[in-house]
């Protein structure tokens, strides 16, 4: 049953992507990256919480399979965020992709501190 949790969970993690990148530049057209930028570090802050449920809280590990694997992975886009970043090129690419770095590992060990609080 977890396998296909995961798989609906991607489903609708991609949908969401689709949903917040495409209200994103609707709002702000033209906007270089910032839509991909935000998904990532709100995936990533998404895990950190889950992970830290799941290792600090006894929660099931079923929940990590399904949220972290299952949603945030169809959320998060790596190669979007690589595009990007190429796209950009020189100075701005080398720092779209230290903000997309530095945002999402710190949005996920701050979700993790959340997740391990209570």
């Amino acid at each position: 049953m977890i396998p296909v949790l995961v798989v609906i969970a991607g489903a609708l993690g991609a949908v969401m992507r689709f949903v917040v990148d495409e209200m994103s530049r609707r709002r702000w057209p033209g906007a270089f990256g910032g839509p991909v930028l935000a998904i990532n570090v709100t995936g990533s802050l998404l895990i950190g919480v889950t992970a830290g449920i799941v290792m600090f809280h006894g929660a099931s590990s079923d929940w990590q399979a399904v949220v972290g694997t299952g949603f945030c992975g169809g959320y998060t886009t790596f190669s979007t965020s690589v595009l990007d970043t190429l796209r950009a090129g020189g100075r701005r690419g080398l720092m779209y992709a230290m903000l997309t770095l530095i945002g999402s590992v710190g949005a996920c060990a701050i979700g993790l501190a959340l997740g391990s609080a209570g």
